[in-house]
């Protein structure tokens, strides 16, 4: 005979998802005879935060009562439930009279609200996993398992995003304290800068360096060397890289930082092939053919090998999601650290499918979440950007910020905006008939601005507009510092 008490106990324990009714029934009842409780968690917790349905009805209709000004009680409350409703044989204004009067004291309304929030998300969580167990089960054959892990990353930081309550207001005080620690660093790191040091002095020197949190665009016609700024400026904040343990155990950048590069135009060899022929000073297109000597071949296994420990990481998936991507630099973050971010270019990310097929309202999501991910990551990071052709039919060929495509959002979202302009590139196609009048005044121009080219700071949040001039080495596509008077050693 079976024995069914013995099979009863063999049966796996059902699990209710984890939950907290007495502490709602608490809150609610604690916002019912006093309304002020209701601004203590009205800023992190929502209906759909409740377990039983019935509890958030009665704090989404008494959140719509306050909010219209009127007083949230049982009887003002009672005619919006349900006449049949029963509740273990309580009716509506039973139940409501019930909670006020097994209310908790509205100061420790906040903890009970933190409480059913934290349950919320621990269930959420429990359906997140069943889901990408299900996913992973079921998953047809073209699906790849790298996008249900990106997938994942995006619908755990929505969770983690959406509802914290650590936020609101700071002290005055406390903000004035933060800002008088990042004087007194600047004071101390060496060159006096506030953000991270790009290795151009002139371009720290009108910035202060690369502000944390900053999302700083980079634009420029072709061929006036975008990425090669790009490229040498993280190579510069990558090389200067030291690290010092906190005593929490994690490493902070004392200077330089970790880089993470999104190269969505160029693979990242010929990246590498372009940041090695800079360094080592050997034209790019030489290396790729081969064209070089046993010495320079010397010279290039040496800057090879000074590189390898240089923490900067290349990420060339082409036409990526600003989600994905949002995605990948909080991953690289967490596992490798990050103080640096450069996207090459901000046309070639896509939005998130769900907008309409206006490009431009494409970009405005793309620009407001490199914004955001800059705020929530605490680096600068910088976009480059395309200009519209409209550059080429004025005189003066400088970029405004009127040229940047879709510029509305780019303009409005950024905190720097910068271009990159040569001058010898324009005049180079524009040479006259050798020999006459005119070839030899354009001889004297292109001789003034020859291995020049300008950055134009067109906007900036923190600090003033202006032009840096900065020397670049055309056959290396490399940017340096101008050599000037007051660099130059003393004379004796």
């Amino acid at each position: 005979m079976l024995d069914l008490a013995a099979s009863k106990e063999d049966l796996p324990a059902y699990r209710q998802p984890p939950h907290n009714v007495e502490a709602e029934q608490a809150l609610l009842g604690a916002i019912l005879v006093n309304n002020e409780a209701f601004y203590r968690v009205s800023d992190f917790l929502k209906a759909e935060h409740f377990y039983e349905p019935l509890h958030g009805r009665i704090y989404d209709l008494t959140g719509s009562l306050i909010r219209a000004g009127k007083i949230a009680t049982p009887i003002t409350l009672k005619t919006f439930l349900p006449a049949d409703l029963d509740v273990g044989g309580l009716n509506g204004p039973q139940y409501l009279a019930r909670l006020a009067a097994e209310a908790t004291t509205i100061i420790n309304a906040e903890d009970y609200g933190r409480a059913i929030y934290d349950l919320s998300v621990r269930r959420e969580l429990i359906r997140i996993g069943e889901e990408i167990v299900n996913d992973a089960y079921d998953a047809p054959i073209e699906a790849q398992p790298q996008d249900q892990i990106e997938e994942a990353e995006k619908r755990l930081y929505a969770i983690a995003e959406s509802g914290r309550y650590d936020g609101g207001f700071v002290r005055f005080g406390d903000a004035l304290r933060e800002s008088v620690d990042m004087a007194s660093r600047a004071f101390q790191r060496e060159g006096h800068l506030s953000g991270i040091a790009s290795g151009l002095d002139d371009l720290d020197a009108q910035m202060g360096g690369l502000q944390p949190s900053d999302l700083i665009i980079l634009a420029g016609r072709p061929a006036m060397g975008k990425t090669s700024l790009a490229t040498n400026i993280a190579y510069n904040i990558a090389s200067a890289y030291r690290g010092e343990q906190k005593p929490d155990g994690s490493i902070e950048a004392v200077s330089g930082g970790v880089v993470g590069f999104f190269s969505l135009e160029m693979s990242s060899e010929q990246l590498a092939t372009r940041i090695l022929a800079e360094q080592a000073e050997i034209a790019s297109y030489k290396i790729r053919r081969g064209d070089i000597s046993e010495s320079e071949f010397s010279k290039l296994a040496a800057a090879a090998q000074s590189m390898q420990v240089v923490p900067l990481y290349i990420d060339d998936t082409g036409g990526i999601s600003i989600a994905q991507l949002v995605a990948r630099a909080r991953r690289l973050k967490r596992q490798r650290g990050l103080d640096f971010m450069v996207v090459d270019y901000l046309q070639l990310l896509s939005g998130s499918g769900k907008a309409s097929s206006n490009r431009v309202q494409e970009i405005t999501e793309i620009t407001t979440g490199l914004k955001a991910l800059a705020k929530e990551l605490n680096v600068p990071i910088m976009a480059l950007s395309q200009l519209s052709r409209q550059v080429e039919s004025r005189d003066d060929k400088r970029p405004q910020l009127s040229d940047l495509r879709e510029s509305g959002s780019i303009e409005q979202d950024a905190d720097v905006v910068m271009f990159v302009y040569r001058e010898e590139y324009y005049l180079k196609s524009r040479e006259p008939k050798p020999g006459t009048e005119e070839w030899f005044k354009w001889e004297t121009d292109m001789k003034a601005c020859e291995a020049m080219a300008e950055i134009i700071v067109g906007k900036q949040r923190h600090g003033p507009t202006g032009t840096v001039k900065v020397h670049f080495e055309a056959q290396f596509t490399r940017f340096g510092n101008l050599a000037r008077e007051d660099r130059f050693p003393d004379r004796h």
